[in-house]
């Protein structure tokens, strides 16, 4: 099977394709301050990418969110729930964890499959 990787630079990929699963790199949103913004932003990122990969929210498999602070974890499930389809929920972890910058809130990790 082949690896394709899109977007690549000497660190990351922000796509790696293998058979029919998307590997997305970390999503952030950077250019607003409040967690539902970042969130928001975030989304829109990985919605773009999938797209580019060739896959849709409906075709996500996996989520794993990384919070700065756990206590934005309502604030944040207000806008990631109104992102995810109704009747397509994926599997999903959120934690806290230090990010990489101090003004980063949220991080968001998503696998996907391929449209058939």
């Amino acid at each position: 099977m082949s690896i394709k990787r899109i977007h690549t630079g000497r660190r990351m990929s922000e796509i790696v394709i293998h058979g029919n699963t998307v590997y997305l790199a970390g999503q952030v949103g950077e250019t607003t301050q409040t967690i539902a913004d970042q969130t928001a932003e975030a989304l829109a990122h990985v919605d773009r990418l999938l797209s580019e990969a060739g896959s849709s929210r409906k075709h996500v498999l996996q989520v794993i969110i990384w919070l700065k602070d756990i206590s934005d974890f309502d604030a944040m499930n207000v806008v990631y729930d109104a992102w995810v389809p109704e009747g397509y929920a994926p599997t999903r972890a959120t934690s806290e964890a230090t990010l990489a910058d101090s003004s980063l809130l949220v991080e968001i990790i998503v696998t996907a499959a391929l449209i058939d």
